[in-house]
């Protein structure tokens, strides 16, 4: 199996309150939108974000499943982070603010960041998690390869 990851799915509650949010919200563009179903928007080169409904993507996987088991199964993994990187650190504080004004929880507001960058976290209505990052050691190449290099 090659690295690569070319779709990321995130199973949510409620379709239409996710399309808002990163639709309407947030103004990104969706490239198949079926409504009440399934949404896709493009977030990168060859990168597709796809918003299912939770319990719809537990019964994909297991189509065994009962509403209710299925209910119980769409509470998904935790302990993961989606991140958008920017920038500068008036990027970080400007798409928090985009995100809150969207819908977003604030998580933990822009700061310094440990490592030496700047980040904060949001969660959408879901409760997906996402890290808003300025990472001055990070870079992308014309390839897409990603650079990491030390942060003073």
């Amino acid at each position: 199996m090659d690295p690569n990851v070319s779709l990321i799915t995130l199973g949510v509650p409620d379709v239409e309150q996710a399309r808002q949010f990163y639709v309407e919200g947030l103004g990104w563009e969706p490239i198949l939108d079926v409504p009440g179903q399934i949404v896709f928007l493009q977030v990168g080169h060859g990168l597709a974000l796809s918003i299912f409904g939770a319990g719809e993507l537990a019964k994909d996987v297991d189509p065994t499943l009962v509403p209710d088991e299925a209910a119980g199964a769409a509470q998904g993994p935790r302990g993961v982070a989606l991140a958008h990187n920017v920038g500068s650190a008036a990027e970080v504080d400007a798409v928090l603010a985009d995100a809150a004004r969207a819908g977003a929880t604030i998580r933990k507001p822009a700061q310094r960041a440990e490592w030496g960058g700047y980040h904060g976290y949001f969660a959408d209505p879901a409760g997906t998690l996402w890290e808003v990052a300025h990472n001055p050691g990070w870079s992308v190449d014309p390839d897409g390869t990603v650079r990491l290099g030390p942060v003073d």
